[in-house]
């Protein structure tokens, strides 16, 4: 039982949650439920120390009451959100619990290597204002690293977007770099950057422009011909920093 607790005039105990599962009402003895808190027990509450919640996945500290909740917030083996882009998924696990399931249920390609090399056709790309593909998850250096391409408005110019997200913490996500490169006619775009730990969403990473941005007209440009079909050919490399 966490604080705060809080007890009916009988002297029956239970804390925040349950007193309103209970809707106000004492399980006990039936009497209203006030505002009443048991400090002694909340006392005895606070000296205790007590395992993170995450233990079952691997955090094995323990943590006085109010520490463990400050705690538990930033644990790094706190679950992750499902990275997937494409639409809105409400699965939370581990890295390999989130690989499996983006093979399985999203069908995201997976491939293993360092570089790549991804053709994106699109016909009538001037119907396209706001697209999210979430292309291939790469397995690179033992871990694993998430390939993302959109289409949206920048201000109001239409641009596409390719940036890559790494399926762990921000503190290992810098251990790696990573480059985008884009062109043709003669000409090309080359991105290097870090790549982002799935911590942030990808439309946070989408809207601080940590990528390989590309405006409509450029890229059509790329794609060569009538400029009615988007043939863009995006290609990059992950290494792993000294």
């Amino acid at each position: 039982m966490y604080p705060p607790i809080h007890q009916c005039p009988n002297g029956h105990t239970l804390c925040s949650n349950c007193k309103i599962r209970v809707q106000n009402c004492c399980p006990t003895c039936r009497y209203d439920l006030g505002n009443i808190r048991c400090l002694a027990l909340e006392k005895v509450a606070e000296s205790l120390e007590l395992p993170c919640k995450y233990q079952n996945l691997g955090c094995h500290d323990i943590f006085p009451y109010y520490s463990k909740l400050k705690h538990e917030q930033h644990c790094r083996f706190r679950p992750y959100n499902c990275p997937y882009a494409g639409s809105e998924c409400s699965i939370t696990g581990d890295i390999p619990t989130l690989v499996a399931h983006l093979k399985d249920d999203h069908k995201v390609d997976m491939h293993d290597g360092c570089t790549f090399n991804h053709r994106y056709v699109k016909s009538n790309p001037h119907e396209v204002e706001n697209a999210t593909w979430m292309l291939t998850v790469f397995n690179c250096f033992g871990r694993q690293f998430c390939l993302h391409f959109e289409a949206f408005q920048l201000g109001m110019a239409p641009v596409y977007m390719a940036f890559l997200r790494f399926m762990g913490d921000d503190n290992e996500a810098k251990k790696f770099s990573y480059s985008l490169e884009v062109g043709a006619n003669g000409r090309k775009l080359i991105w290097q950057g870090i790549p982002r730990s799935i911590r942030d969403s990808h439309r946070k990473v989408r809207d601080s422009q940590d990528g390989l941005v590309i405006q409509r007209n450029l890229a059509l440009y790329f794609s060569g011909g009538d400029r009615q079909e988007l043939k863009l050919r995006v290609t990059g490399r992950i290494w792993r920093e000294e």
